[in-house]
């Protein structure tokens, strides 16, 4: 029965047009708004769900250790101004998680944003969301390729790739944040 009201719920959501006012009233859980549709987030793993869980779990322990505050999320909505996303994992500083409170959609990009990249993913796609998350206040996108074994950062000024062996950094947000590619990506 409960499979039953599921599927149910599932095909009212992929056969309705969702509103930005809908979406941002009440985001389904999964999924994106893109050009009017709601687009489900898909190619997550077990792998994928573990390396999210590890990056929000360092960036949580730094932000406390380091007294920087703030706010980690995953899965969290956000507002690009052209798109409704749910970036993997996701921060806010402590002046802007006092300035947005307990948010629906946060109304523009968070400061720092990370996405693991699945196998499923496209190359426009992926890139596609990292120009919205920039042009729409966030300030460092992290993109983590598990297969390959690459972090590639990408801020408004410039893009480093962190292969294995190498220690990423945080650029902008987290100052002195840093974890080996190797402990993130096993």
């Amino acid at each position: 029965m409960v499979s039953a009201i599921a599927a149910s719920n599932e095909s009212k959501i992929n056969s309705k047009v969702f509103s930005v006012d809908d979406y941002l009233l009440n985001p389904p859980e999964h999924m994106e708004w893109v050009d009017g549709q709601l687009v489900e987030k898909q190619g997550m793993t077990a792998k994928h769900s573990r390396i999210q869980a590890k990056l929000a779990a360092y960036w949580i322990n730094y932000k406390t250790s380091s007294g920087q505050g703030g706010d980690v999320y995953t899965e969290a909505s956000c507002w690009t101004g052209e798109r409704g996303r749910r970036p993997d994992v996701s921060y806010l500083t402590p002046e802007l998680v006092e300035q947005f409170g307990d948010f629906t959609v946060l109304s523009q990009s968070f400061l720092l944003i990370a996405e693991v990249i699945s196998p499923t993913d496209g190359a426009e796609e992926v890139f596609t969301k990292v120009k919205e998350y920039l042009q729409s206040g966030c300030q460092e996108v992290w993109l983590l390729f598990p297969e390959s074994q690459w972090v590639l950062v990408i801020t408004e000024q410039r893009q480093i790739l962190f292969n294995r062996g190498d220690v990423v950094r945080s650029q902008r947000v987290l100052e002195g944040f840093s974890v080996a590619v190797d402990d993130l990506l096993a």
